[in-house]
């Protein structure tokens, strides 16, 4: 257990107060629980303490308490924001319609030493956090210190925007440790600065303080996909709400309304439109801050997302420190998605199991072998088993042939057509032809081979079939030459004098490897589209 520190360089911030608002301080004795003072023209000055407000003066603040404050601190920013210089200090101000300031917000700024402790476990795993909670609450203070003990043993950068983390001034406080601050000259282009941060200076986590524009949202995404770890905050108390915000809901995932047929929807027993997670989240964790010391966490951000748009309730682990700063963890009971079917993801049965969301026959991407009408995904072909490099032959009936073969291209993967059913390892049709049960699928069934239905006759489709066909997860690699190969002719074309190239659409983890090279040729990436047809666009500066 580490012993909590507090600097506040409180000092600092009553020196640039009116005399009488300091006298009031000081009697009031109260100052470490003290949040901000506030300072409007014409009003009572006001305290505010972590356990209520408390009046300042009977004296009414006027111009020259306003005019007094200002003149001892730096500029204000775009975004009506200023510091005092080596401090974490915040003062914000209020104008009228002419551009007078008439109000100000001094905010207590506080680098806490060992508060981190409660999730330092998720902050030195190496996955994305977003962190979540009302102002107030101890957001940033967790951020910096999770950039200082971050830093200590990677390159860490902080993407500033109003200087809240590393304090007004050129040399950050020595809060943040060894990280390295990148200002941001105007709130509007801190999407800018964030991918300026990957690009030119070669971090392994980026530190960002509120995320709160859709452009910001994509950046983020661009980010997690060169592999570069983010902990970041946003606005938003938990994760349901953040999921209703169309701003910043990407960042989770998101989430669209999907049409089902009459047939699917009695069979799942709900509605015909139902919501469904749009793509995989730039964010591996979330931590809601319910409390200054209780927070829950959801550890795996796509399964609450799937087990949310199902309509279950999502029950995050716990964890909260006590009177003795000892943490404690309340760990969450497994949730429904993980036992059942999510929305938008694979379906998955087990035999036997009669229960009203078991398909009578495969929908959509299902894989299905004689005698096994409800089986695994990853049991229901044994080729997934085999070593990636193998080839397998595949009997299209009713299916494109050459569309299946420009998707094979497109993934490198060693498809190849069978000419005759008894020489196929696999038959792929559409949901129409085996529902009909012709002649070509009763013979698949006979001979025991495995039937891959496709909702429609489309490329996408295909693709998404030889990923699940060739167990195309981020953890193999079989295909990597193929990869390194177009994404080096790319830079290639690109360094000959071509504007731009976009490379096939891929998984999150070949975008990673894609950006990575492009960044080693000092080249610029970024990534377009959602999946599953995101791609990476490789062009000079």
């Amino acid at each position: 257990m580490k012993q909590i520190r507090i600097t506040d360089d409180l000092h600092a911030l009553m020196a640039v107060l009116p005399p009488q608002i300091i006298d009031a301080l000081e009697k009031a004795n109260n100052s470490d629980n003290l949040l901000e003072i506030v300072l409007d023209l014409g009003r009572l000055p006001m305290a505010r303490f972590v356990d209520g407000e408390v009046q300042l003066s009977d004296r009414e603040i006027g111009r020259a308490d306003i005019d007094h404050v200002d003149s001892l601190i730096g500029e204000f920013d775009a975004d009506n924001r200023a510091g005092i210089e080596r401090t974490l200090h915040r003062i914000s101000a209020i104008r009228n319609r002419h551009g007078i300031i008439v109000g100000l917000t001094c905010r207590v700024g506080r680098a806490v030493y060992g508060t981190i402790e409660i999730i330092q476990d998720l902050v030195e795993s190496g996955k994305s956090i977003l962190l979540l909670g009302k102002p107030g609450i101890g957001k940033t203070t967790m951020l910096r210190e999770s950039a200082r003990i971050l830093a200590e043993n990677k390159r860490v950068i902080i993407v500033d925007t109003s200087n809240e983390i590393g304090g007004d001034g050129d040399v950050p406080h020595p809060a943040v440790g060894k990280a390295r601050r990148m200002q941001v000259s105007t709130p509007s282009l801190q999407h800018e600065v964030m991918i300026e941060a990957v690009e030119n200076h070669n971090p392994e986590v980026v530190i960002i303080d509120e995320i709160g524009r859709e452009l910001e949202a994509m950046a983020a995404r661009t980010i997690a996909e060169r592999g570069v770890q983010l902990v970041a905050t946003a606005h938003g108390r938990t994760l349901e709400n953040l999921l209703l915000n169309p701003t910043l809901s990407d960042l989770i995932g998101g989430i669209e309304s999907v049409t089902l047929s009459d047939e699917e929807a009695r069979r799942r027993g709900t509605q015909k439109t139902v919501l469904e997670r749009r793509s995989p989240p730039t964010f591996d964790m979330l931590v809601e801050l319910q409390e200054r010391d209780r927070l829950a966490v959801h550890p795996d951000v796509a399964q609450a997302v799937d087990t949310l748009v199902r309509g279950y309730p999502v029950q995050p682990e716990i964890r909260w420190r006590d009177a003795k700063n000892e943490v404690h963890i309340e760990k969450a009971p497994s949730p429904p998605a993980a036992r059942g079917m999510a929305q938008g993801t694979r379906r998955t049965y087990n035999n036997g199991d009669r229960r009203t969301d078991s398909p009578p026959e495969p929908e959509g991407r299902y894989l299905h072998k004689a005698g096994t009408p409800a089986i695994e995904y990853e049991q229901a072909l044994d080729i997934t088993e085999r070593k990636p490099i193998r080839k397998v032959r595949i009997y299209p009936y009713g299916v494109a042939r050459n569309r299946l073969q420009q998707a094979a291209h497109r993934l490198g993967v060693p498809a190849f057509v069978a000419r005759d059913i008894s020489e196929a390892d696999l038959v792929m049709t559409l949901r129409t032809y085996y529902r009909s049960r012709q002649q070509p699928i009763t013979e698949a069934e006979a001979r025991g081979i495995p039937i891959y239905v496709l909702r429609a006759n489309t490329v996408n489709q295909m693709e998404q079939s030889l990923v699940e066909i060739f167990n195309l997860s981020e953890d193999n690699s079989w295909n990597l030459n193929e990869v390194t190969n177009q994404t080096e002719s790319a830079i290639q074309a690109v360094l000959n004098g071509q504007r731009w190239v976009d490379l096939p659409p891929a998984t999150s983890a070949i975008r990673r490897i894609q950006h990575e090279m492009a960044r080693q040729a000092q080249l610029v990436s970024h990534s377009y589209g959602k999946d599953p047809n995101r791609r990476v666009r490789i062009f000079r500066e």
